[in-house]
């Protein structure tokens, strides 16, 4: 056999390897010497599953780390295994096996079970460009959501008691294989995640091997962890550290939620609800609704929206019964994929319920509705509950005690039932347009503030935070695709997006220099080149960045071109992952001037600063393709090649009056105001359409003032003098359009 299982006792096998075998350090490991009678100790992290070559021979690969060297910036090494010990090994190893290979393809891998002694960082000690161990209490978090890609996204924000804040974005294909956090105040257990500096500020990315652990916050609750995986490690020493977690969070943190029942909701208020789901139906495209109850009554009338009945999908019995409990929850865009696949009678906790007050043509009486609105901002999602969770044994046995003989001797007025008022979909339009009427944003915190005047906030001082209510009598730039800028937060500098000649003027001049083929066909990338047969005679090079020294995938692949023109670029952006123009140099390759994109990927062209950048030189690119699972995320390749990156921003002047004055108040948002990124804007026609759209609900052409409708907003006042003058200007924050306004 040439795979062994050995009996690790004290760190040493109790059969002893072979005296001819030395134990290697991995970073003494060198490419091109002979490393015959050398072994390396580690423990598997991740496996490939066996497959077949070309020519139907066996393969197999795992992925080591060094226990001894955990914090180095080299601390894994790739194992392939060939034939017969490729089948072999794939039977035997699995993630968590220490593993003593040679880099022979001798009979002499000795792999045994242990339970390896981790080393956890604290997060006022974590560096740049290390893979580390770590426990935090959780003060932030996103419920997974489908990322841009293919893969799911959880945001994560810990802390610990050494005062340090570190978020941490987690990817992964499967979203059940990311943490599974319930609420702010859980404490998670981190396994081999990547901490990179971005902006002065550690972050956490997830890395090969990544696994982690998540275990309730609440002091004196049982210590029970988390995970979709069948095999970790949980020493008893690492249950004193949860409790310590917990009663420090207990003491030093502030992680009481918003009311989480039915029978405590006020309107225009975010909160998290635990529920239990009886119903749910389509609605249109971007909207779904859920039918949730958690045995307590609201206090306010509620709106129950009209659905067909055969659409309902519930069991009809249960959904009659509980009519004056259950409440009606509008779900909108990226969360009407996962709300549709919900089973009924699961337990969810659904995160930033907005209520809102509104009332239909015919009513005398206001009714409160429940939206879930798009995005992601402020956690805003919908996670699902085990039957294990204490929260949920706590409302099960709740709604078992609920009589619900009385709920049904409930006043009528319990519930809005809107089935008889409205009669077709347009009455339902006609509805939701004059809901709209009493506020077309959202407040998104700061819910203690109370309204003020425009005419007392023009006569205060600055800087100061003021809450409104007032209307859109005009804005600027009446063309939207005007109020895109491109702005640098270093130096806090604004300038227009280049227009696309001013990019292909630069590609043409860099076609000028002929591609260097002393470049070409390096350690970390492959050069192909060719001439084009028109009459300029072209020459062109691409440049593909490898892994593993293997190609990848197309849609994992950088590429760098030189001599392209600006039509071949994009037509590679749609098949590739990222493209970066170059042109060659005596020595190495190196960025375009900066007025042209460093990078694209997509439809997005990202500028870099001209001021505030270093470029350094393409080789610097390798230490990405040299990680295990190299992301290619635009802030990454900006970093590591000296480039202070612009982002796109929306730059707009709103007039706002309320009837006692007037004010000019400035937008400067990314995504948060329009739920829009403003890097996609120029690129898409769908989102300009939006944009327009919501820009015409807020201030609709051709309406009277006493017509618009009301914004809700935050404005801040601040100073700007200089030798000549000052003045106040005022700023819109924390504010956002309704996910229901178009």
């Amino acid at each position: 056999m040439p795979v062994q299982l050995l009996k690790i006792i004290k760190g040493k096998s109790e059969t002893p390897l072979p005296s001819h075998l030395q134990k290697e350090d991995l970073k003494h490991l060198q490419e091109g010497f002979d490393h015959t009678n050398k072994c390396f100790q580690g423990i598997v992290i991740l496996s490939y599953p066996l497959t077949k070559l070309g020519d139907g021979t066996n393969f197999f690969k795992v992925v080591l780390q060094d226990l001894d060297n955990s914090f180095s910036r080299i601390n894994s090494i790739n194992i392939l295994i060939y034939g017969k010990m490729a089948e072999d090994c794939a039977n035997v190893i699995h993630y968590g096996i220490y593993t003593v290979p040679r880099p022979t393809a001798a009979s002499e891998t000795a792999s045994v079970s242990v339970a390896p002694k981790y080393v956890y960082t604290p997060l006022n000690r974590l560096k740049d460009g290390t893979i580390v161990n770590l426990y935090g209490v959780v003060k932030f978090f996103k419920p997974p959501y489908v990322s841009k890609g293919t893969d799911y996204c959880s945001v994560v924000t810990l802390v610990d008691p050494s005062n340090v804040k570190l978020t941490c974005t987690l990817f992964n294909g499967n979203p059940d294989s990311l943490p599974k956090i319930y609420k702010v105040g859980d404490i998670v257990r981190f396994h081999r995640i990547k901490i990179r500096e971005y902006n002065g500020q550690m972050q956490g990315i997830t890395s090969v091997g990544f696994a982690s652990l998540t275990f309730d916050g609440t002091v004196g609750a049982p210590v029970v962890p988390r995970t979709s995986s069948k095999v970790y490690t949980f020493m008893d020493e690492e249950q004193k550290t949860i409790e310590e977690l917990r009663v420090w969070a207990a003491s030093s943190l502030s992680i009481s939620g918003p009311a989480a029942k039915l029978s405590g909701v006020q309107p225009m208020l975010f909160f998290d609800l635990t529920c239990q789901l009886v119903g749910k139906a389509k609605v249109d495209g971007s909207s779904f609704l859920l039918k949730v109850w958690d045995g307590t009554k609201c206090p306010y009338p509620t709106w129950k929206v009209p659905v067909e009945a055969r659409d309902l999908e519930g069991e009809k019995a249960l959904l009659h019964q509980l009519r004056n409990l259950t409440v009606d929850i509008l779900v909108y865009d990226n969360h009407v994929q996962l709300a549709k696949s919900l089973k009924i009678g699961s337990f969810l906790r659904i995160y930033s319920i907005h209520t809102k007050q509104a009332s239909a043509d015919n009513e005398n009486v206001s009714h409160i509705e429940f939206h879930l609105h798009g995005g992601t901002c402020y956690g805003r999602g919908i996670g699902v509950l085990p039957e294990s969770n204490p929260d949920v044994k706590e409302l099960k046995a709740f709604l078992e005690s609920v009589d619900l003989a009385d709920s049904q001797n409930m006043e009528s007025m319990s519930s809005v039932e809107l089935d008889g008022t409205f009669n077709s979909v347009t009455d339902l339009e006609s509805h939701l347009q004059k809901c709209q009427q009493l506020s077309v944003t959202v407040l998104t915190d700061h819910q203690h503030l109370k309204n003020t005047e425009l005419k007392t906030i023009l006569n205060s001082t600055a800087p100061q935070q003021y809450r409104i209510r007032a209307k859109l009598r005009t804005y600027k730039p009446q063309k939207l695709y005007q109020s895109i800028k491109l702005h640098c937060s270093k130096c806090n500098s604004l300038q227009e997006v280049p227009d696309g000649d001013d990019f292909d003027f630069i590609l043409q001049g860099s076609a000028v220099t002929a591609p260097n083929p002393e470049l070409h066909n390096t350690s970390w990338y492959d050069s192909v080149k060719w001439t084009t047969q028109d009459q300029k005679q072209r020459k062109i090079a691409i440049h593909f960045v490898k892994h593993d020294e293997m190609l990848q995938q197309p849609e994992d692949t950088l590429l760098m071109i030189e001599g392209g023109t600006l039509k071949e670029l994009w037509k590679l952006t749609k098949r590739f992952k990222c493209v970066i123009p170059v042109r060659s140099t005596k020595d190495d390759l190196e960025l375009l001037d900066l007025s042209a994109p460093f990078l694209l990927q997509g439809n997005i062209k990202y500028y870099g600063c001209k001021q505030c950048s270093t470029p350094k030189p393409i080789r610097s690119l390798s230490s990405i393709a040299a990680e295990q699972r190299p992301s290619w995320e635009p802030t990454e390749i900006a970093q590591v090649l000296g480039i202070e990156l612009l982002q796109y921003v929306f730059i707009m002047k709103f007039t706002l009056v309320d009837g006692t004055g007037a004010l000019n108040a400035y937008l400067f948002d990314y995504e948060k105001f329009f739920q829009i990124p403003a890097s996609e804007i120029l690129t898409n026609n769908f989102l300009q359409q939006k944009m327009q759209m919501t820009m015409n609900t807020l201030c609709p052409p051709g309406r009277k003032l006493d017509d618009l409708p009301w914004l809700e907003c935050f404005i801040k006042s601040y100073n700007v003098r200089d030798a000549m003058k000052h003045q106040v200007y005022y700023q819109i924050f924390d504010t956002t359009v309704a996910e229901d306004v178009v």
